[in-house]
């Protein structure tokens, strides 16, 4: 239970989550000052929602708005934290900057409506107690990062640019290519089973441990490989799980990468009790699958090959498994809660301010969500306002302070001249080495190590994303 619980508090959360406690925090509705050598910090609640903010000695003008991610239920007590490391906040607060998060009511779950309310009130109370910012910057890691963007869209007067990192910026999307993953794995390594339940669960911590069950005793078995793989593929998981480590070259290794995926994300954090807690808070189910034809997803995913090759070495019938898929019964969305997501969780790409995403080219939340971003900006905004920016590694938000300070230049450099600078590969990298290895360091969660790593920013154009919400 130790080891599934950790898992499931891995795939939420970057390292920034589990931030240094700040002692003394506050219930009270008027802020709280604590003395802090060469800065000053803020705590309280403001509607129900604690909230943290951190003025250095010379402010530079600038706030970070900082959105932590998707917490999932049972996370223990912390401070809100800023940026993507636990040591993010020590460098930001060095280079003058401010900074300010909310905690979120609720806290825990998919509180993101919430959010966007919280975080407006902690600037409310930062312009009426510190100062107007000069720019007011909307940054967040994970699904902090697709609040970030829906900040800038409902608020355009209060944000003046965002850098959204490792985003799911399509969060309805992602939640329904963990029901395609789920849905495959329960039809073919368990079908009949009434008892593991995938919306609108009666037992969903049951289901959800039922399911992890499942996923350990067939990932030892070719045939459970091979319908793992088939699975992963719905969701483009790719079988390379470690920021430190290669990808493993077998196609057991890649399968037996997956399945560590599916522990920390899909059959936990984004199963069925991360289902019921959705459902719980836009009013319904709004997962569907409704009308989606595998064999086509499965020709359109960059996992094709590994299936084919998982399947050859099982002595399956891939075509087979594709027909009882097609066969399955499907799952249905209440069409309100649908609504309730587009509105209130899915960003629609208007720019209204500029925008940095930063995202690793192989993550959990697919870097395929940058591509279905910058396909809603064209629709919607202005591309001239966006820049994406990729690094090439493998796992969840594993970014140094280095590249994440390197992406937060990029965009103060357009808010103040209007124009971007060079985003060459290259250039970026370099920028980043010359602030040293102090502020290298790389957070994975596959061996829940740090360990210093060269600057990683690269060209790369992700793959579509294979369930987008528009």
């Amino acid at each position: 239970m130790k080891r599934v619980t950790q898992a499931v508090a891995a795939a939420a959360l970057s390292t920034a989550l589990i931030s240094s406690a700040v002692s003394g925090t506050t219930n009270a509705a008027a802020a709280v000052e604590t003395p802090n050598p060469g800065r000053h910090t803020y705590e309280g609640t403001i509607d129900g929602a604690k909230y943290k903010v951190e003025v250095p000695e010379r402010w530079n003008g600038t706030l970070l708005l900082y959105s932590h991610p998707y917490y999932p239920d049972g996370m223990p007590e912390f401070p809100p934290g800023y940026g993507n490391r636990v040591d993010s906040e020590a460098y930001f607060l060095e280079q003058g900057y401010a900074l300010a998060a909310s905690d979120f009511k609720g806290r825990t779950g998919f509180v993101m409506k919430e959010a966007v309310h919280d975080q407006i009130g902690v600037l409310d109370w930062f312009e009426r107690h510190v100062g107007k910012p000069r720019r007011t910057v909307a940054t967040g890691s994970s699904g902090g990062g697709a609040i970030s963007l829906l900040l800038a869209e409902k608020h355009p007067s209060r944000i003046d640019g965002v850098v959204a990192m490792c985003a799911p910026t399509d969060v309805h999307g992602q939640w329904n290519m963990s029901l395609d993953i789920n849905f495959a794995l329960k039809t073919l390594l368990a079908p009949g089973a009434d008892d593991l339940e995938l919306v609108n669960a009666k037992d969903p911590q049951g289901s959800d441990l039922r399911m992890q069950k499942l996923l350990t005793e067939q990932v030892e078995t070719a045939p459970g490989r091979a319908r793992i793989a088939l699975a992963s593929a719905f969701g483009n998981v790719t079988g390379w799980n470690s920021a430190h480590d290669p990808k493993p070259e077998s196609v057991e290794g890649q399968i037996r990468a997956q399945y560590q995926l599916h522990m920390m994300g899909a059959a936990s954090v984004f199963g069925a009790v991360g289902q019921a807690d959705l459902a719980a808070h836009a009013g319904g189910n709004p997962s569907y699958n409704v009308g989606v034809d595998y064999a086509r997803q499965l020709a359109k995913s960059d996992q094709l090959a590994l299936v084919r090759k998982a399947y050859r070495e099982a002595g399956l019938d891939l075509g087979k498994d594709l027909a009882r898929l097609a066969k399955a019964p499907r799952i249905s969305p209440d069409p309100a809660a649908t609504q309730w997501m587009l509105r209130y969780a899915v960003p629609r790409g208007t720019t209204p301010s500029p925008v940095v995403t930063l995202h690793n080219t192989v993550d959990l939340a697919v870097a395929d969500h940058e591509r279905w971003y910058a396909g809603q900006v064209r629709r919607h905004g202005d591309t001239g306002k966006l820049r994406q920016l990729f690094a090439a590694r493998a796992t969840h938000c594993a970014f140094s302070i280095a590249e994440e300070a390197v992406a937060l230049e990029t965009l103060l450099t357009r808010i103040d001249t209007g124009r971007w600078p060079s985003t060459a590969p290259a250039h970026l990298n370099a920028k980043a080495a010359a602030l040293g290895e102090s502020w290298s360091k790389v957070y994975d969660f596959a061996t829940n190590s740090d360990a210093v790593r060269p600057p990683a920013f690269t060209a790369y154009r992700p793959n579509p994303l294979l369930r987008p919400s528009r």
